[in-house]
């Protein structure tokens, strides 16, 4: 079993916004699989699989599943704005490499991300004596 941070956690999961992008990057969904794909790179993941939907009239959501989790992404051009959830299990996940990636690749001006620790191994174990 994978731990991190002090061996008390399985995973880490980053939640990000990004503000003021490029519409037209938002409502393409070969330059998001693209641009998400590299990403999953950057994080230094391996990709499984991926999938990718353009929706009419606007926005793109995909996924990319990697050996350690997932990279996740959905997209409203309307609003200039793109939600990126990445979740890893991986001790070598390089999250904020693949978010300033992103940021620069979607063309945000300006983006918010919360990181959480997932898997609390003395929550999962409390009934282990």
């Amino acid at each position: 079993m994978k731990k991190l941070k002090n061996n008390t956690y399985l995973g880490i999961q980053y939640f990000v916004e990004f503000y003021d992008c490029d519409v037209e990057i938002l409502n393409n969904s070969e330059s998001i699989q693209k641009i998400m794909s590299e990403a999953a790179l950057k994080a230094n993941s391996t990709i499984v699989q991926q999938f990718f939907h353009n929706f009419k009239p606007y926005g793109v959501s995909g996924t990319i599943v990697i050996a350690e989790s997932h990279l996740n992404i959905h997209t409203w051009p309307e609003h200039g704005y793109a939600a990126v959830d990445l979740f890893s299990c991986g001790h070598e996940i390089k999250g904020k490499a693949a978010i300033k990636y992103l940021k620069k690749e979607l063309g945000s001006t300006h983006h918010s991300m919360k990181k959480k620790y997932r898997g609390q191994l003395s929550k999962i174990y409390k009934n282990e004596g």
